[in-house]
């Protein structure tokens, strides 16, 4: 009987390879884990952040500090910084016109409910990187994209969004749905979660446009929500096309597009709706657009803007539902004046093209070299490797392609080596500060693993 191969891989190897790695990592971080043993029980679950449990190593290191791509744990070791807080920080860790910016604010005041000059001259800077926008300001990409959806809806009077299965637009309760079997539903696992959001919900298969079509057709979707690439397991791209056939199919029914911006930012300057001319009604971009500091932004077209002010205007007098106390606060203007100004810039993202595909062809020829039956994808700075053959189609496809155990071990391998990606699937990121040699740092490591697998 032939064995039954895990990636292309013997699982004897893999189970070889997750147990060295895993107990080389612990052997040299005991500070972090005495740290932790210590001091880590006042956090539910051990962690600030549940999220931080998706990270495979044995224990989580400590950081100490972090400087452009590379961080300083407290057991002393320096580590290639390729995840870059989930792209928080894709333009490296604390550009410096970013920590001159906080410098400056700080003893001016942190919030106040009211704008600043900087508040100007970042909105004009927003319009002049993305687009003739009337902007808002949130925290956090998830807001942005509530705020959005609540706004497509009081336009339109429709109650349902369309999005894509396995898509990922924050942790909005709305959206959280997806395809079995053809028919949409809750997404599996949800805590807490009682409301029926299909209800409010409808989910495709990213690059069906036939899909697309028929959901619009019934005239209650009030606005596709999506990503430009499907960025939420392993990278999706979109077929020639697509975004040319959602736009029109928008348009023909009345629904509003929302494009969702917070990865796909990688993709060059103004993000790939920059790049490849997309004409979104509504616009969002979070993470990274104020080098860190946590910021978002959402913006409407005039026209939408219009119609937005219409049924503001017409509503009942009380509380919209919309908006935190802390967004918009001096403090998010300053770090998104310095990052629009003098880090989001064209010098910048061509170093971090260059350097993005020198990663992907490196990573590609080593699968071809192993003939893995893997495959690489990239959009401008942000790099995946997928641990299937492909390319990949849609959600359901994608979610087929992950390998946790493959991934979960090949992590710990490249941490060890010095090479840090992201725990979500096997997401690679670029920065300005970036340097050649970190890059082929993580080519080598990611061969000499490889060399072992297969």
């Amino acid at each position: 009987m032939s064995e039954t191969l895990i990636a292309g891989i013997r699982p004897e190897r893999l189970e070889k390879l997750r147990v060295r790695e895993a107990k080389r990592f612990a052997q040299g971080r005991p500070k972090a884990r005495a740290a932790l043993d210590a001091g880590s029980d006042v956090f539910l679950d051990g962690v600030p952040l549940h999220w931080m449990k998706d990270w495979p190593m044995p224990h989580l290191p400590l950081i100490a500090s972090a400087k452009g791509a590379r961080i300083t744990d407290i057991d002393g070791y320096e580590i290639d910084d390729f995840c870059l807080g989930d792209t928080g920080s894709m333009f490296g860790h604390s550009p410096a016109p970013v920590a001159k910016a906080i410098r400056r604010q700080a003893s001016r005041g942190l919030t106040y409910m009211l704008p600043s000059e900087d508040a100007l001259e970042a909105g004009r800077l927003l319009t002049k990187r993305f687009g003739d926008f009337r902007w808002q300001i949130a925290t956090t990409a998830t807001d942005a994209n509530r705020f959005a959806i609540r706004v497509a809806r009081a336009i339109t009077g429709r109650a349902k969004i369309l999005v894509f299965s396995g898509c990922y637009h924050g942790t909005v309760d709305d959206v959280m749905v997806e395809l079995s079997g053809g028919i949409t539903q809750n997404r599996e696992g949800l805590l807490g979660q009682i409301a029926d959001l299909t209800l409010g919900a409808i989910a495709c298969e990213f690059n069906d446009l036939s899909a697309v079509e028929a959901a619009l057709a019934k005239g209650d979707v009030a606005a596709i929500l999506t990503e430009p690439v499907m960025t939420n397991s392993c990278m999706v791209l979109p077929d020639p096309g697509f975004h040319d056939g959602l736009r029109a199919l928008s348009l023909k029914y009345g629904a509003l597009l929302i494009m969702d911006e917070t990865h796909t930012i990688s993709t060059g300057l103004g993000g790939y709706t920059g790049v490849y001319g997309l004409t979104p009604d509504i616009f969002v971009v979070g993470k990274c657009v104020a080098g860190g500091m946590p910021t978002a932004v959402w913006g409407l077209t005039p026209e939408t803007a219009a119609r937005y002010d219409a049924a503001n205007s017409a509503r009942a007098p009380g509380h919209s539902g919309m908006g935190t106390t802390l967004s918009a606060n001096p403090m998010q203007f300053a770090c998104l004046k310095a990052t629009l100004a003098d880090v989001m810039t064209a010098k910048n993202y061509a170093h971090m093209e260059t350097l993005a595909h020198r990663l992907a062809q490196g990573l590609g020829k080593s699968i071809a070299r192993h003939n893995a039956p893997w495959h690489v994808v990239r959009v401008g700075a942000r790099v995946e490797f997928i641990c299937a053959p492909g390319p990949l189609n849609n959600g359901t496809e994608a979610a087929l392609a992950h390998q946790p155990s493959v991934e979960s071990a090949l992590h710990v391998a490249l941490l060890n080596r010095g090479c840090l990606i992201a725990p979500f699937h096997n997401m690679m990121l670029i920065s300005p500060a970036t340097k050649k040699r970190q890059v082929d740092r993580l080519i080598a490591a990611f061969d000499e693993t490889l060399s072992e697998l297969f």
